[in-house]
């Protein structure tokens, strides 16, 4: 028998493991904000992605919420220890845009690796949201949702109720027909005040939330959302609780709304398109899908609503190596094939016009009716300067100011004109500190 003397047998590993080094995976980390079933999804496709090559690994890592995410990345790129990837919910955007240095813009880094982006392959809604002013794409899209009215079919049948509501007019009277008739204790419940309930609720009326285009045309935008538009809303919404066919989800996400629904409890809820994966997964009747309301009288409504969700964002700080799986990965997420599957299971919008166009010619709409209302609602009309979306800086901690001065209004301490005015009071003195530190 024949025995490899020791410096034959080390060779041998030696060059083993020099082969083994040279094939290895180049790893990237890709710090996100989706628990839950969304996150299970998200995590699936990343692992198609790993299995579809053998040079690049993506490990997803799940940091909290949206804000926790955010301020959890600011922390770690001072420290040296930023990840290659990182999820931004839209209020972010104008904060990342600021942060000069940070940032590997995404039309730089997929031309300099070579990659397929073409950004006229995604919808105009996501586009305007996510470019600078020369149109080039900072961010990759990848979870654009909008959010839409969910309803409980079965209480509206045994309510009676064959007709979807449109207007705020006929939400409020299928609420008091499904009290009545004791389908549901309560007609309807939101979740994130701020953005259904002021953010979008502009923009389906074509009414400003700021000056400048509502913030896209430069950093001295003042907000003016403080008008007798809203302030009849809010003021609403609080005579509607009193009379109990409206609840309070409570303030920020408004966690306590989609328990609310998933129990029956409301018949209606106001969510992201993105929330019907958990509805679906928690509900035991049969749902149905709404656009946002509207006022009648309002003469510009209904617009258009206006996209929220997150884009991922390559930060700066590592090797071109890296880059380059951080390229070829949002290349891969980029495929109309895995943009349908996503879309499809999750109720984010097909960020890309292949992606929607794929999903009509798979049957996933006709098999599943009011799907693509999310879609419909974003593309309803042209978007307007007060309907494109919104860019202010510092906006995570004024969207937590209105979600306060909403909830004065829903506990009686203030009328929908004062909560207004000093929602835009102290939200212009944020936008001002955000002004002067980045100038």
């Amino acid at each position: 028998m024949f025995v490899p003397s020791c410096k034959v047998l080390a060779a041998g590993v030696t060059a083993a493991t020099l082969s083994l080094s040279a094939h290895a995976a180049v790893e990237i980390q890709w710090w996100h904000a989706m628990g839950g079933e969304l996150g299970e999804i998200l995590e699936g496709i990343t692992e198609d992605f790993n299995t579809s090559q053998d040079d690049y690994r993506v490990r997803p890592s799940y940091r909290g919420n949206y804000t926790e995410t955010m301020t959890g990345a600011i922390a770690a790129f001072r420290a040296g220890e930023q990840p290659h990837i990182l999820q931004v919910f839209e209020v972010g955007t104008g904060t990342m845009m600021a942060a000069e240095g940070a940032v590997y813009p995404i039309h730089e880094l997929m031309e300099a690796h070579g990659r397929a982006f073409d950004r006229e392959a995604f919808l105009p809604a996501v586009v305007g949201y996510y470019t600078d002013t020369r149109g080039n794409m900072l961010s990759f899209p990848f979870n654009s949702s909008t959010p839409i009215l969910y309803i409980n079919r079965d209480a509206f049948d045994a309510a009676g109720i064959q007709d979807t509501p449109e207007t705020w007019e006929e939400v409020v009277e299928a609420s008091r027909q499904l009290r009545e008739s004791e389908a549901a204790s309560c007609g309807f419940t939101t979740s994130w005040p701020s953005w259904v309930m002021l953010e979008n609720f502009s923009a389906m009326h074509d009414s400003p939330l700021g000056t400048l285009e509502n913030g896209f045309g430069g950093l001295d935008t003042e907000f003016v959302f403080d008008n007798e538009l809203v302030a009849r809303h809010w003021d609403n919404l609080k005579a509607w609780q009193d009379e109990g066919v409206f609840r309070w989800g409570g303030p920020g996400p408004g966690d306590d709304a989609a328990p609310m629904f998933y129990s029956g409890e409301c018949a209606m809820f106001f969510g992201s398109s993105a929330a019907r994966v958990g509805v679906l997964a928690n509900s035991d009747f049969d749902v149905d899908y709404a656009m946002q309301p509207y006022y009648a009288d309002v003469e510009s409504a209904p617009q258009n609503s206006i996209i929220g969700g997150a884009t991922l964002w390559a930060l700066q700080g590592h090797s071109d190596e890296e880059y380059e799986a951080v390229a070829a990965f949002f290349e891969y997420l980029s495929q109309p094939e895995v943009q349908a599957e996503w879309h499809q299971r999750t109720g984010y919008l097909p960020i890309t016009q292949a992606a929607w166009e794929l999903s009509k010619e798979q049957g996933f709409y006709a098999e599943n009716p009011g799907t693509d209302i999310s879609i419909e609602q974003m593309t309803l009309n042209p978007p307007t300067e007060n309907s494109k979306g919104l860019r202010f800086g510092n906006f995570v901690q004024i969207r937590d100011i209105i979600s306060e001065e909403m909830e004065a209004v829903m506990s009686g301490q203030k009328s929908g004109e004062q909560a207004g005015a000093d929602a835009a009071r102290r939200g212009n003195a944020l936008l001002r500190d955000f002004e002067s530190a980045n100038r």
